[in-house]
Formats: C-alpha cells, sequence, structure tokens
C-alpha cells in the first residue's frame, strides 16, 4: 500500500509531529511504502535549521531528516505556510530581500499541487496534528 503523510504539528506544539514519526516508521516496517510527507500550517516548522531541541528531548526535525535520507523520502513544505512562519530556502530569500534563510535542506519547499499528487498517487493519505 503506497501512504502519503500530512503532517501539520510543529515538532513542540503537541504529539502530532511525533505521532506522525511513529506512524512513518511503521509503516515502512510493515512493508508499505511513502509517496510523500507533506508538511502543512505550523507543520512547516519540523523543516526549520534553527530549531533547537533540549537534550533530553527527542528531536523530530531531525528524525525526520535521517528517516528520510534511510528510505529516500520525500518531505515538502507548504510554500505559503512556510513564508507566513518564517521558514525560506535560499531563493525565497532572495525573492523577499532577506539575507538569510533556514530552510534544512533534506526539505522542499512546494506548493499545494505536491499535496494534490501525493492524493492521486496515494492509496490512503493521513493526516496528523490537525486542527480540531
Amino acid at each position: 500500500m503506497i501512504f502519503s503523510i500530512v503532517v501539520q504539528a510543529s515538532p513542540v506544539q503537541n504529539q502530532g509531529a511525533e505521532t506522525a514519526l511513529r506512524f512513518a516508521r511503521a509503516v515502512l516496517a510493515a512493508g508499505h511504502s511513502i509517496h510523500r510527507i507533506f508538511f502543512y500550517r505550523d507543520g512547516v516548522q519540523n523543516g526549520s535549521a534553527l530549531s533547537c531541541t533540549p537534550q533530553d528531548e527527542l528531536n523530530i526535525p531531525q528524525q525526520w531528516q535521517a528517516l528520510a535520507k534511510q528510505h529516500q523520502l520525500d518531505l515538502v513544505v507548504c510554500i505559503a505556510a512556510a513564508v507566513r512562519r518564517g521558514v525560506i530556502n535560499e531563493q525565497e530569500a532572495t525573492r523577499y530581500k532577506r539575507e538569510q534563510w533556514n530552510l534544512n535542506d533534506a526539505f522542499e519547499l512546494s506548493g499545494l499541487g505536491q499535496l494534490v499528487e501525493a492524493c492521486i498517487q496515494s492509496d490512503r493519505v493521513v493526516t496528523f496534528g490537525g486542527r480540531s
């Protein structure tokens, strides 16, 4: 089965991002595949290279990066949500006349079209951290 995962929770907001990470690991361990992991709303904070996790806590952004590297996963951050929250890559920094950028290299900025495409290509799309 092919899954796509939507993460809408920041790594510090609640358990949504961590639960999504555990779900992704379980999906892969069960022999399924993940087409894409799409970070939306506050979930875009998972892509920030500037987040600093206390040593006694799980570094969720780092865990996403390691999982993506190990399984060649596509980590996509919604560009509209990211720009609003100050998570940008070098190209967007130039566009908005900023001298710095903070999107981790393991993540890609892209639009909602990537989420639509993931929904089309996947058997299941599972969302974590959505607002109630």
